[in-house]
């Protein structure tokens, strides 16, 4: 029976290599080349190094990062060998580890560092060496996650088409590969349960883990149809845009999963009941409904920044070129300049958005330019922060294991005012 403690660093190692885009950075770092795993190298071109004035907590990170990178070498020989102990000949055992190689690794770390830092505020200290490192704790949800990101980046990037991720050919695109990548993405997702089963079938939140991990499924991919069909790229039609189909998109493709998931496992971890009395306001407190309905705003609101960013940013600090308008997004930007525009503006816009031309891109940057859409970004980035300030401060405090502001004050400062 795996301990709380422990798994709750088995879901921080798989949201590590996760490396989800769309999750903000963390403060104290950036990326740097990799050496340490000679096998991933091909695979693993960047992860982080620290950063600024911040030694701390940078070499904090660190040291979280070292024992995630440690502890992807036995969540990746586990699901081989499970694979592999079916029965099945060797030249689908080399496709499967293939496919684990070349999905999993990489990306960002910051939802691994969410999962912990979360526990460790919950808990009130940080996890000991031990916590980390102690067996069977590297098969546990650490790994889900993992699976659970490489299944969705795989599928996302068949239906859109895209051409590169994390600085290689997406997998699709990969000689040889082609559809089999919407069965490799399912065998991907079924290491979850497989996981799951393998570690924490005796534990009381199995059950728990297992739903949140369905919930979520089908969260995002909810939103990911309401994406593919409210602006497909080949059909252009801004009549069936609106900030409200924005919204929804956001909540269910990004806050959810990005946001809502990562503490919601933490608190899992922690063993925080669906429901306790507050001893300062003698009142019930239902921790998960809490914490959804602070996330999710938070989600919201950074998917705001990101398309916003998309738009505004310069390329060097962002990292890319924006194609948000290019792409036909259903994006924060085009939704709030077609409420903002005049008749002229709004006739500009129909005809230059979604099309794969720069001049057309330019002539509807200049209508955002033209309806203030700086303007309304900042007013609308101040409004919405103090309204989430207001919720984390509403949230009681108890002694014990139980959950704390700190675990949202964390992922607002995040993302606030950032630039990337």
């Amino acid at each position: 029976m795996v301990g709380s403690q422990i798994a709750a660093v088995l879901v921080a190692v798989l949201a590590y290599f996760i490396g989800c885009s769309q999750v903000p950075s963390f403060v104290g770092c950036r990326v740097y080349s990799v050496q340490d795993f000679k096998t991933w190298v091909p695979y693993i071109p960047h992860l982080f190094e620290p950063r600024g004035n911040e030694p701390f907590a940078a070499a904090a990170a660190d040291s979280k990062r070292a024992r995630f990178l440690e502890a992807f070498k036995d969540v990746r020989t586990e699901l081989i060998g499970a694979f592999a102990a079916q029965g099945v000949p060797e030249d689908a055992q080399t496709w499967y580890a293939r496919t684990i190689d070349y999905n999993v690794p990489g990306g960002k770390l910051n939802r691994g560092i969410s999962v912990i830092d979360s526990v460790e505020i919950m808990k009130g200290r940080p996890l000991s060496k031990g916590e980390f490192s102690r067996p069977p704790c590297w098969d546990g949800p650490s790994s889900l996650y993992v699976s659970l990101q490489a299944f969705f980046l795989v599928m996302d990037d068949v239906m859109d088409k895209s051409i590169t991720r994390r600085g290689q050919p997406c997998y699709y695109r990969v000689p040889g590969v082609g559809t089999i990548s919407v069965n490799d993405a399912v065998l991907l997702e079924s290491a979850i349960y497989q996981l799951l089963k393998a570690h924490f079938r005796e534990d009381a939140y199995y059950v728990d883990l297992m739903e949140l991990f369905h919930e979520t499924t089908f969260q995002t991919s909810t939103g990911q149809l309401m994406d593919l069909i409210t602006a497909p790229e080949d059909s252009v039609d801004l009549s069936k845009l609106s900030l409200e189909k924005f919204r929804l998109i956001a909540l269910y493709k990004t806050a959810h999963y990005s946001f809502y998931l990562p503490v919601a496992l933490a608190m899992l971890m922690c063993e925080i009941p669906q429901v306790y009395q507050s001893k300062s306001t003698s009142k019930p407190v239902h921790p998960y409904a809490l914490a959804r309905s602070i996330l999710l705003p938070i989600g919201e609101y950074f998917q705001v920044q990101d398309d916003f960013l998309d738009f505004a940013a310069d390329p060097a600090v962002l990292g890319k070129i924006g194609t948000d308008i290019v792409d036909n997004k259903c994006s924060w930007c085009i939704n709030t300049a077609l409420d903002a525009a005049s008749p002229e503006q709004r006739a500009v816009l129909d005809a230059n958005y979604g099309r794969r031309d720069a001049g057309m891109e330019d002539r509807v940057k200049a209508v955002f330019e033209e309806v203030g859409l700086r303007e309304k970004y900042r007013a609308y980035e101040d409004k919405v922060h103090a309204e989430i300030l207001s919720l984390i401060e509403a949230v009681p405090e108890e002694e014990g294991v139980s959950l704390k502001r700190q675990v949202f004050i964390n992922f607002l400062d995040k993302i606030y005012k950032r630039q990337k």
